[in-house]
């Protein structure tokens, strides 16, 4: 099981590799995310919350952990971020096992 400390490690890590490329292409996808995550008629909690929903039903452990963090910064509760997990799990591929890698301690307890 990989750790959230080694897959922050590892985001950071690709993420300074693509942006030392000076790629035009990850520079758009920077701002991409940006605007998508921005406040709008959702604002940001709520779109964090979507996509932890998404990383659950894609089976994605780092997109999970960055969507947590994420929706916890932006003032999700645990009990927020438990139901949009649920919702994930509603397209019927059951993914706990990718949901308890995201967690510290595999129990979700670093959420809020």
């Amino acid at each position: 099981m990989t750790d959230l400390a080694e897959i922050t490690r590892m985001r950071k890590w690709a993420y300074g590799q693509f942006r030392g490329l000076g790629s035009p292409v990850f520079d758009a996808f920077l701002e991409m995310e940006k605007a998508a995550f921005a406040d709008g008629a959702l604002g940001r909690k709520s779109k964090e919350l979507i996509a932890v929903g998404i990383s659950v039903a894609q089976g994605c452990a780092s997109c999970i952990q960055w969507h947590v963090e994420h929706a916890a910064e932006a003032g999700a509760s645990r009990r927020e971020v438990l139901e949009a997990v649920g919702g994930g799990h509603g397209d019927g591929r059951g993914t706990g096992d990718r949901v308890r890698k995201a967690g510290p301690g595999g129990d979700g307890s670093g959420v809020p």
